[in-house]
């Protein structure tokens, strides 16, 4: 196994890429054999789902909107059905922080004094070979206090007590995203499985030692069918191991279009093991542009800055998640402020402060039961808002908002969205797309620019607007039509704009841009293109995968 130079096969699980130090602590022989269990039990399944996706998209290009499903009734109107109560360290989620499982985000976000760390190894983790492997090491390696370290400048950094620490809740990759260095019969796992399996694997028992348990965040779930699936692995998983059904809790982000009109049905799939659902405002929007970007003006959206959480689509959507969660005893988690704190900037601090100050008292006035921050600077800003609220309650799940009434047009209703279109606002999309992708190909998925934490879901809506742009013709407030060549020469302005330094990737990043972005088809995931063509490690030359499904419109 030293040299590599051959795919490597481990209990039916072949190993494509380059190993890399201490690999073998987390695929031992048992856990490749654990994960190739749960890939053999649902890999048909999810590929049925990814091409429902497919069809679904289909049916809403030729006009069909969404709508809260006929076939479901009875689990929307059956008022007696509540899922699991809330798992210990789950009571109390009145701030939470995200980012990323490197080691110096570890220990930040566990000596944050959040309530609990969302250990993202999806959106803001580039899912490279390194990261994947590395960040299920740092995950045990916190769980058994050995990750402290000191930087190359010589800074310190060393968890707090345990009593201290967050309860983790890992989120592992969506169902679109395959692992192309782990093959069963030549076919990739699912990078999802891979970071569930693995983390699950080594770690449940740990978890449920320290009094807590293997906790997840669910992202991407398109629908009911789709939040069954991921229940169907946490039975089998908790079977092969051992461990009592309902230990394992989920919280769902309610980050799609389609999600949003199936809440009540994905907490009922998911009900013994579910602990609430999330507002993932920013996949959200990228969801609607994309299922809904050849649909005409009704679904053109302003400059992103401008789609803010007070757009009557956006209430819509957060004060029915609210509702559909206390109705069944489930948790609500307000969504990411991505404004950043700018310590050598107090201007721009104070900004930030304000805008998530603001963001957060509506969300706790809404009766969300917490919410996420992107910086440790913010946890105390969100703390003192929910504190306010909640006092010495640990949630608000007696809040029913029973003065919301369920409205699946109310969360189509696009054309009430105030707002324009700004040539700065196109410009800014391009700047943020290639200096996103950039730092994604270096292997930094979560980057800070202009005082806005960016990851792939923003990215996503800056590069999927540019195209519903172009596509839709859009004018700008100034009168100016928006055309393919036109976005083009601001490209060609902007590109020249950005700083380089060496071992850039911005010739790389901007090859991607123009695929995700100009190409006549839409790519479903600009992270699709970008893992194929440089993260992935394809072996003599050539492509391992050949022959998996395409995923173009997925």
């Amino acid at each position: 196994m030293n040299s590599f130079t051959d795919n490597f096969t481990i209990n039916g699980v072949t190993l494509t890429a380059q190993p890399i130090c201490r690999q073998s602590e987390v695929l031992t022989p048992d856990a490749l054999a654990f994960v190739a269990t749960l890939h053999r039990a649902t890999a048909g399944r999810r590929l049925e789902l990814l091409q429902a996706r497919q069809e679904r998209r289909q049916q809403i290009s030729k006009g069909q909107d969404p709508r809260f499903l006929r076939e479901t009734e009875s689990v929307r109107n059956d008022p007696d059905w509540r899922v699991a109560p809330p798992a210990p360290g789950l009571e109390d989620r009145r701030v939470e922080i995200t980012g990323p499982v490197d080691k110096k985000m570890t220990i930040n976000a566990l000596n944050s004094g959040a309530k609990v760390w969302l250990a993202d190894m999806e959106d803001s983790s580039t899912p490279s070979w390194r990261n994947v492997i590395q960040g299920q090491l740092n995950l045990t390696d916190a769980l058994e206090r050995r990750i402290d370290f000191t930087s190359p400048e010589g800074k310190e950094y060393r968890l707090r007590p345990a009593e201290d620490l967050p309860t983790i809740v890992v989120r592992p990759r969506g169902w679109h995203l395959p692992e192309k260095h782990m093959l069963i019969d030549g076919t990739p796992i699912a990078g999802g499985i891979v970071d569930f399996g693995l983390h699950f694997f080594h770690n449940a028992r740990r978890l449920i030692a320290q009094g807590k348990g293997p906790y997840f965040y669910l992202p991407k779930i398109e629908n009911h069918l789709e939040a069954r699936l991921w229940n169907d692995i946490f039975v089998l998983a908790q079977d092969l191991l051992g461990i009592p059904q309902g230990t394992i809790r989920a919280t769902v982000l309610i980050e799609t279009i389609t999600a949003a009109f199936e809440m009540e049905e994905i907490l009922y799939e998911l009900r013994d093991h579910a602990a609430g659902l999330n507002a993932g405002r920013w996949d959200y929007i990228f969801s609607l542009i994309k299922n809904f970007r050849t649909r005409g003006p009704r679904f053109v959206l302003p400059d992103r800055g401008q789609v803010t959480m007070t757009q009557p689509f956006m209430r819509a959507y957060t004060e029915q998640l609210v509702r559909a969660c206390h109705k069944r005893g489930a948790m609500a988690i307000g969504g990411m402020a991505a404004a950043v704190p700018n310590r050598k900037d107090p201007e721009a601090n104070a900004s930030a402060f304000e805008k998530v100050r603001a963001d957060k008292t509506r969300e706790a006035g809404d009766g969300f039961d917490g919410s996420w921050v992107a910086h440790p600077d913010l946890v105390p800003v969100c703390r003192e808002v929910f504190d306010g609220v909640l006092g010495e309650r640990p949630n608000q799940l007696d809040r029913f908002r029973e003065d919301v009434t369920p409205d699946d047009r109310a969360l189509l209703d696009i054309a009430a969205t105030s707002g324009t279109i700004t040539e700065q606002g196109i410009r800014n999309n391009i700047e943020v797309g290639i200096r996103y992708i950039e730092s994604w190909l270096r292997g930094n998925g979560a980057v800070a620019i202009h005082n806005l934490m960016e990851d792939a879901a923003t990215a996503e809506i800056s590069r999927s607007q540019l195209w519903q742009w172009i596509f839709a013709r859009a004018i700008t407030d100034t009168g100016e039509v928006i055309t393919r060549e036109w976005v083009e020469d601001m490209l060609d302005e902007e590109f020249v704009r950005l700083e380089r330094f060496e071992g850039d990737r911005f010739a790389d990043a901007r090859d991607i841009f123009e695929e995700v972005t100009l190409s006549t088809e839409f790519p479903a995931f600009l992270t699709l293109p970008a893992y194929d063509r440089f993260l992935h490690e394809a072996r003599d030359g050539g492509d391992v995968t050949a022959g998996a499904p395409a995923l173009v419109a997925a």
